[in-house]
């Protein structure tokens, strides 16, 4: 029964909140050639799975307690498990529990301009798998698409579906970094080409800080891909086992575009750094040469200014004539010094 709470007229307009996703995203049963079985609910999960040659393949985001005990029930997972898939904010790891597969990896996307990271937590079982997202954390619908595409590969089973999995969380790393690369050039061709401009240090700062981000993201992915392609035979059929490689390749070209641009990053924080100290001293030598050019002329009218009156020069016809032109005198020649030595 759905209840209307009326607003009265006095009341300001409430917020309208933007609509959230469904916890539960998909919710799929194949058979063992891979092809999609009629749709199934949650409560069917278990109906299908003593069943022979099926698997089921559940996508969630961001659930509730009450949805991962139901799925806990469904799937029969560990408590332990369970419980890091509820809290978030693990760190990228495999663990075995029993005859299941417990993965948590990190994920990034752009969000209104700034990079934004999450979390999936995969569940890997010999007949299903299960994936919790939280945060920032693209839907895998596509990833799911493409194995529904290729019915004789998910076939394969659920290590399979791990797989496409995996390959769109690394995939997803690839535009960031190529941004990234990009902002960089641009960065540096302002270190070079502008003055000091306070923005352009803190952006590079602000740029290290979500690279270093990134790397912690990515680089755990990689031992966890190199336990999949070697270890736990009996989740991970071996035909899927080279296109785990081929994800680890991946997730190592953007651990290594990470490692250099860290240290282009650094670089490049160094070379603004000393591009500023440079400016100032050019400025310190401008100022140095205007002084000495200005000291000359203000020895000679400070002495004039003292107002003795048995100066010899004094009672000279040309003496005051002779004063200035010998202070424009002195002055032009420190100007053209400094000019030629570069102080000016």
């Amino acid at each position: 029964m759905d209840i209307t709470i009326a607003q009265r007229p006095d009341q300001p307009p409430a917020a309208i909140a933007p609509p959230r996703e469904p916890m539960v995203v998909n919710c799929a049963a194949y058979d063992r050639h891979g092809r999609r079985l009629p749709g199934i609910t949650l409560d069917q999960i278990s109906d299908v799975l003593a069943e022979p040659d099926t698997f089921v393949w559940v996508g969630v985001h961001e659930p509730d307690e009450p949805l991962l005990e139901k799925l806990q029930e469904e799937f029969d997972l560990h408590d332990l498990a369970v419980e890091d898939a509820h809290h978030a904010h693990q760190r990228p790891k495999i663990e075995v529990y029993g005859d299941s597969l417990f993965i948590a990896v990190h994920t990034a996307q752009e969000v209104k301009c700034n990079l934004a990271f999450g979390e999936t937590h995969i569940f890997l079982g010999r007949r299903y798998l299960l994936t919790v997202r939280h945060g920032a954390s693209l839907s895998y619908q596509p990833a799911r698409h493409r194995c529904e595409r290729e019915p004789e590969m998910l076939a394969l089973g659920p290590s399979y579906a791990l797989y496409a999995v995996l390959d769109y969380v690394v995939d997803n790393f690839l535009p960031i970094t190529q941004a990234f690369r990009g902002e960089l050039e641009e960065l540096e061709e302002a270190i070079f080409h502008q003055s000091f401009d306070r923005r352009t240090i803190q952006r590079l700062y602000e740029l290290k800080k979500e690279l270093v981000t990134l790397r912690l993201a990515i680089a755990p992915m990689q031992d966890i891909l190199n336990q999949l392609m070697r270890l736990h035979p009996g989740m991970v059929r071996d035909e899927v086992r080279v296109f785990f490689r081929d994800v680890f390749d991946h997730a190592t070209r953007v651990k290594e575009a990470c490692d250099t641009m860290g240290e282009m990053l650094s670089a490049a924080m160094s070379v603004n750094l000393a591009m500023v100290t440079v400016g100032q001293n050019e400025v310190v030598k401008k100022l140095a040469g205007w002084a000495g050019i200005i000291a000359f002329p203000t020895l000679i009218a400070s002495i004039y200014g003292m107002n003795f009156e048995k100066m010899p020069e004094l009672g000279w016809t040309l003496g005051y004539p002779l004063a200035l032109v010998t202070m424009f005198g002195v002055s032009a020649l420190l100007f053209w010094r400094l000019r030629k030595s570069g102080w000016l």
